[in-house]
C-alpha cells in the first residue's frame, strides 16, 4: 500500500541500525507480533503465544504486562484445563486505541471513528454530486470535532492518527463521474496530507480508497482465513486489493477497475474495456438516467433500489461476469483462493452479484486451476472508511503493514 506520512507524524517502527535490529526495535517487533496474534485469535493466553512466536515465557510475560499497563490489553475470565495451572486468555481493549479515518469518495465524504478492535464508534456522511477541496475542508474542520464529542477526555491520547482514503488519482475519470474537469484538477495542486495536518493536530496516513477497504476486511473480516484473495470493492467505480500470505500487496496492485476485459461489439468485433466501465456503479447510475429514473435515490435509501429491480438486476449480470473474469484471472496467476466483494449498495444487492459470480465461475472452463470461489465481504459499505480508520493502528501498533 503506497502510504505517506506528514512531516509531523511519528510512527515508531524502524529503529534499526546497519548491523542489525536494535534491542529497542526488537521489543518493538515482538510487540507487533503478539498484538497482530492476539487480534487474529481474538484472545489468546501467554502460553500459547510463546508456542505460536518462539519467544520464552518469560520474554511473552514482560511484554504482555507492559502492554496490559499501557491499557491495550485486557484479561479475560480464565479457562480451566484438566491439567496444570489455569490459563488466562489476554484480549486486545477496545478503549485502548482509537483511529480516525477520512474517506474522499467521487460523491462522498465520510468521517470515522473506530476502536482498537474495529468498532465504529461514530460516523458522518457527506453526499455530493462531485467532490471539491473547499468541501472537504468544510467538512473535516466540524467532522472531526463531531466524531471525538462523545470520547472521554482521558482517551484523546489514544486516538492515533487520521487515515486517509482517496482514489488514485482523484482528477481522473471527470466525464464519466460527471464533473466539472476544473474542479477535479484543484486536487491535482493540492497536498491532501498537509491540508488535513493543519486542521487536524494527529499524524496522518494516505493511501488508496479501496487498498484502505482491502485492508479492513484482512484486519476485521475474512472469517474464512484466505491466505491469498483478491478483495473487489463496489463504489462509484471499482477497485480492489490483493492478499497473498495473509499481506495486502503495495502500491498499485489489486487495481482491477483499469483491468481490461473482452467484449463483444455490437457488430461481432472482439474488443476490449476496462472494468471500471463494466462493473462500477456509475454504469448503473447512467442505465437508470436513460429510463428517465432519478439515480441519485440509490445514494440515499436501500428500499429505492427495490424500485428499479429490472435493471439493476441487468447491472449486476455484467458485473457479474466482469468480476469472473478478475476471480479466473487471480486463480490463473496467483492462486486465490477467492474474490471478495463489497460495495456500496444493500446487502441483497451484494448478495446477488456474489450467487450469479459464483455461478459463473462454476459454468467457466477451470481445467488448470485451483478451485476458488466468490464470497461477500463482510465490513459493508463503510469498509473504506474503516479500512482508512484502521490505517494509524496498523502503522503504530501491529505488522502486516509496513507504513
Amino acid at each position: 500500500m503506497k502510504t505517506e506520512v506528514n512531516e509531523n507524524s511519528h510512527v515508531s517502527m524502524n529503529h534499526q541500525s546497519k548491523g542489525g535490529r536494535s534491542q529497542s526495535g526488537l521489543r518493538i517487533h515482538n510487540e507487533r507480533r503478539i498484538l497482530s496474534i492476539i487480534r487474529k485469535e481474538g484472545a489468546i493466553s501467554k502460553a500459547k503465544i510463546s508456542n505460536q512466536t518462539g519467544l520464552s515465557a518469560q520474554a511473552v510475560t514482560v511484554i504482555i504486562n507492559g502492554l496490559e499497563a499501557d491499557n491495550l490489553l485486557i484479561r479475560k475470565e480464565i479457562k480451566k484445563g484438566s491439567v496444570g495451572q489455569p490459563s488466562v486468555p489476554f484480549s486486545l481493549n477496545p478503549d485502548g486505541a482509537f483511529g480516525i479515518g477520512l474517506k474522499i469518495g467521487r460523491r462522498n465524504f465520510d468521517l470515522t471513528l473506530i476502536d482498537f478492535v474495529g468498532n465504529v464508534r461514530a460516523t458522518l456522511h457527506q453526499v455530493f454530486d462531485y467532490p471539491t477541496v473547499q468541501g472537504l475542508l468544510s467538512f473535516l474542520e466540524d467532522g472531526i470535532k463531531q466524531i471525538t464529542l462523545n470520547l472521554p477526555s482521558e482517551f484523546a491520547s489514544r486516538v492515533k492518527g487520521i487515515g486517509i482514503a482517496t482514489p488514485y488519482e482523484i482528477w481522473g475519470w471527470a466525464e464519466e463521474a460527471g464533473a466539472p474537469t476544473e474542479a477535479l484538477n484543484e486536487w491535482k495542486e493540492f497536498d491532501l496530507a498537509n491540508g488535513v495536518s493543519k486542521i487536524s493536530y494527529l499524524p496522518s496516513y494516505l493511501c488508496n480508497d479501496d487498498t484502505a477497504a482491502c485492508s479492513a476486511e484482512l484486519s476485521f473480516g475474512n472469517p474464512h482465513g484466505f491466505t491469498h484473495f483478491t478483495y473487489a470493492f463496489i463504489g462509484t467505480f471499482i477497485g480492489g486489493g490483493v492478499v497473498i500470505n495473509n499481506s495486502l500487496l503495495t502500491g498499485n496492485a489489486g487495481a482491477i477497475g483499469s483491468l481490461p476485459v473482452p467484449v463483444i461489439k455490437p457488430n461481432g468485433e472482439l474488443a476490449t474495456q476496462q472494468l471500471i466501465m463494466k462493473s462500477s456503479l456509475f454504469v448503473l447510475e447512467n442505465m437508470l438516467n436513460d429510463a428517465g429514473y432519478d439515480s441519485h435515490q440509490i445514494h440515499s435509501s436501500d428500499s429505492y433500489w427495490q424500485e428499479y429491480l429490472d435493471i439493476v438486476d441487468d447491472w449486476i449480470e455484467q458485473v457479474a461476469e466482469g468480476l469472473t473474469y478478475v476471480a479466473l484471472n487471480s486463480a490463473a496467476v496467483f492462486e486465490a483462493q477467492a474474490i471478495v466483494i463489497d460495495g456500496i449498495f444493500p446487502e441483497d444487492v451484494r448478495d446477488k452479484i456474489v450467487e450469479r459470480t459464483n455461478n459463473k465461475i462454476e459454468a467457466s472452463d477451470l481445467r488448470g486451476l485451483s478451485s476458488l470461489m466468490c464470497v461477500n465481504g463482510v465490513i459493508g459499505s463503510k469498509a473504506q472508511s474503516v479500512g482508512s480508520a484502521n490505517l494509524p493502528l496498523l502503522a503504530t501498533y501491529f505488522q502486516e503493514l509496513d507504513l
